[in-house]
Order: structure tokens, then C-alpha cells, then sequence
């Protein structure tokens, strides 16, 4: 089982000391991958079902993204997720394919449709169409990443003779997860997508949702070209490495794990006892 850490561009991560640190110290510690979150803005005050508190720092994931990719040179630097139908997929495109070509092709680029209003009102985006749009989102970039001439016509999003370089190093693209926990976030990631990614998930959850992407998939089939699904969870935190192998035991091939820290002290203490305690008995 593939194990990775949440959070690397919020909390303490928001300074880049701490995040260079952390990511340098996963690597050597052998994780496989780290993972950023995304609000670009937060609901004042905040109400459910808004995650966190107005004033919890996040970095943006390409941008500290691309500032990781400098300082590593292996471990997986995954998007978990980027709000999609918020994006403008063209130049979210360019970004994404810019951090796979800085670090070499490691960029995992996790996604979702969203599920806060205020924050698609504040950014001027329609709220009760997002599903569709983020369908037709993903179909644009991986239009973008792998046409030798990219065109396409779509409801919301046409172009042709245009072009985009860097292309990603990855081929045919980097991996597209979809997050999400609604029979729809499902359908996506079975017919688009190379993985699923669940957030905050437990045991007994994890097995209703595999069950749920199994039974789709046995309906639907996967999409053309695509895969195995690779599953990935965050579960909460304090995860132990029997629960670890009880997530491994349902099908699951990643999880990516909170660190509850309040300093950069205690995190790479947490990183080197997390690495001993589980993902060298994992790998």
C-alpha cells in the first residue's frame, strides 16, 4: 500500500521552511507521495458545511507544488483536491502540466466538483451546474495534455487552432483522480478518471463506497483507455497500521494520512515515527 501525507500547503505548511522540510523528510522517510487541499476563499463566519475556520491558511497547490518539486526528486506531488469547476480549465491546464515538467513527471492531480456555494458566489462561478461542468472540464484538459492539435466543442468550453506548451511529462497525462463521496463524484472517477479519493473516510464508509465504484464500473464499464481504478482514502487521524491493513484488506492501494502537529518540530517527529510504525511494514 502506496502512503502519502495531507495537508502539505496549509497549517504550519504555509511557511515554506516548514513545507521544504516536511517534504524533504517524507521523501527520505520513503511516503510516496504529498497531497495539498484547496479553498481559495472560506466562508466569514463560517457555517456548515464549510470545513475549517475563515482564517486557516491554504497555499495554492500549484504554486506550492512547484515550490516542492524544486526540493525533491521522487516522491509524488498530488492535488487533493483543486475545486475544478472553479478553474478555468485552459489555464489550470497550463499549470498543472508546468508542475509535472518541474518535477520531473510526479504531479497526481486530484479533483472535485466542490460543495460550498458562498465560496462559488464570492468567485463569480454558478454553483448549481458544477457536476456537468466538471465533466466537461476534465475532457478539456485531458484534450489539452494529449492532442497533437487540441480542439474541442463542448456546452461550456470550445476551442481550435490553438496550442499549449509545456506539454506534461507524464504520458499519456498525469494520473486524473476524482474526488468525491456522491454517486456522482463515483460515475466520474469510473468513466474519466485514473483514480477515486476519498476525504475523511473510515473503515465502514470505505467499504460502502468501494462497493458503490464496483457496482458502477459493473455497470458502466471504465472509459476508453482508462485502467484499474486506484483507490485512495485520507482517513481520520490517528490511524494505526492495523487499521492501515484493514483499508489494504478492502482493495485500497493509498492512503494519505493527517498529521495532527502543531510545530515543525513535531511533524518531522510524526513523519520519521509514522515511517517506522507503517510505511516500511506497508511497502
Amino acid at each position: 500500500m502506496k502512503i502519502g501525507i495531507f495537508g502539505i500547503n496549509n497549517g504550519i505548511c504555509v511557511q515554506p521552511d516548514t513545507a521544504i522540510a516536511a517534504a524533504r523528510a517524507a521523501e527520505a522517510a520513503g511516503f510516496e507521495s504529498l497531497w495539498t487541499g484547496e479553498h481559495v476563499v472560506l466562508p466569514d463566519p463560517q457555517v456548515p458545511p464549510s470545513p475549517a475556520p475563515p482564517g486557516t491558511a491554504m497555499a495554492d497547490p500549484s504554486v506550492w507544488l512547484g515550490l516542492l518539486a524544486g526540493v525533491t526528486e521522487r516522491i509524488g506531488l498530488g492535488t487533493g483536491i483543486i475545486i475544478l469547476p472553479q478553474r478555468n480549465p485552459l489555464e489550470l491546464a497550463k499549470e498543472l502540466a508546468s508542475v509535472d515538467v518541474a518535477s520531473g513527471g510526479r504531479l497526481l492531480f486530484g479533483l472535485g466538483a466542490g460543495y460550498l456555494q458562498p465560496e462559488f458566489e464570492a468567485m463569480g462561478m454558478p454553483f448549481a451546474d458544477r457536476g456537468a461542468r466538471t465533466d466537461e472540464y476534465i475532457d478539456v484538459i485531458r484534450a489539452l495534455w494529449t492532442q497533437e492539435k487540441p480542439a474541442f466543442e463542448g456546452r461550456t468550453v470550445q476551442f481550435s487552432g490553438i496550442d499549449a506548451h509545456p506539454r506534461p511529462v507524464q504520458r499519456p497525462h498525469p494520473p486524473i483522480i476524482v474526488g468525491g463521496h456522491s454517486t456522482a463524484a463515483f460515475r466520474r472517477a469510473v468513466t474519466r478518471g485514473d483514480g477515486w479519493y476519498g476525504f475523511f473516510v473510515d473503515l465502514e464508509r470505505a467499504k460502502a463506497h468501494l462497493d458503490e465504484l464496483a457496482a458502477i464500473e459493473a455497470e458502466r464499464g471504465r472509459g476508453d483507455g482508462l485502467g484499474a481504478l486506484e483507490l485512495s482514502i485520507t482517513p481520520l487521524p490517528g490511524v494505526g497500521l492495523d487499521d492501515a491493513r484493514r483499508y489494504q484488506d478492502l482493495g485500497l492501494d493509498r492512503l494519505t494520512l493527517i498529521p495532527n502537529t502543531k510545530s515543525e518540530a513535531h511533524l518531522l517527529r510524526w513523519i520519521d515515527e509514522t515511517a517506522e510504525a507503517m510505511v516500511h511494514k506497508l511497502a
